[in-house]
């Protein structure tokens, strides 16, 4: 079991490594552009979004860094895994390997880029001079948090991908939507009471709001953020999870 288990681990990585590789090959920097990347986009939208918002909330910059942060982590995992099992079909069919094992190594490929971001916005906070602090720690239970409810979600895309290829674009309009209901450059008490309340039923906004408070406040989350959070995590790995055993059988065959 436990050969097995590591043989796993071993095939997720070298997946993992061959997605990147493959995103950075032709490129002379290489990796370095997993860091300048996010680096470089965070200064231009900072420049840009600071003019708008800059009298609403206090150093703007690191409020929209933070929630974006978080959201391109379970934009990537969840759109990288979208096409996971297809795009892996031939192995699919030659191998046994567990076809969750291609699902994962997407996963493991969004939260390797989550740690080069983590560079680049670490250097962010050293820029516009935020303050260490305890609760900063904070920050990486709710990534984790995100981390499985975006697995949760990449497990159902990837299932109806197979059955279903117009889930793709329905899943980019999804996604805007759901950017536009979480926060990331705007301020809440703007919204309406209403629009408000609706977002306190996000668990993305929620975990951002969880990682804004730690990270810019020095204040660790109420104990509903953490408990909705968490159950929102949980909830959508089982149902993924479920989603993706059920159909399990067909996929090879639709495959």
């Amino acid at each position: 079991m436990y050969q097995s288990v590591t043989q796993y681990f071993f095939v997720i990585r070298e997946l993992t490594a061959r997605e990147l590789k493959r995103k950075y090959a032709r490129s002379v920097l290489g990796i370095l552009w997993s860091i300048l990347n996010p680096l470089l986009n965070m200064v231009v939208m900072s420049l840009i979004f600071s003019t708008m918002f800059r009298r609403s909330i206090a150093n703007f910059p690191i409020y929209y860094l933070t929630g974006r942060v978080m959201w391109d982590m379970f934009s990537q995992a969840t759109n990288s895994s979208l096409s996971a099992l297809v795009d892996n079909k031939g192995l699919l069919i030659r191998t046994k390997l567990p076809k969750q094992i291609f699902i994962l190594s997407r996963i493991y490929t969004a939260l390797a880029n989550f740690g080069y971001t983590l560079i680049a916005y670490l250097m962010m906070l050293v820029v516009f001079q935020v303050e260490p602090k305890v609760t900063m720690l904070v920050f990486f239970p709710f990534a984790l948090m995100m981390l499985v409810f975006s697995t949760g979600i990449g497990y159902i895309l990837a299932t109806t991908y197979v059955f279903f290829a117009d889930i793709r674009h329905l899943w980019g309009v999804i996604t805007v939507l759901w950017m536009q209901l979480s926060a990331l450059f705007y301020p809440v008490d703007r919204l309406p009471e209403v629009m408000q309340n609706v977002l306190e039923y996000n668990p993305i906004y929620l975990m951002i709001y969880a990682a804004r408070s730690c990270v810019m406040d020095g204040r660790i989350p109420e104990i509903r953020v953490w408990v909705f959070s968490a159950i929102s995590a949980l909830l959508s790995f089982a149902i993924g999870w479920l989603v993706f055993r059920h159909n399990s059988n067909h996929i090879m065959e639709q495959l």
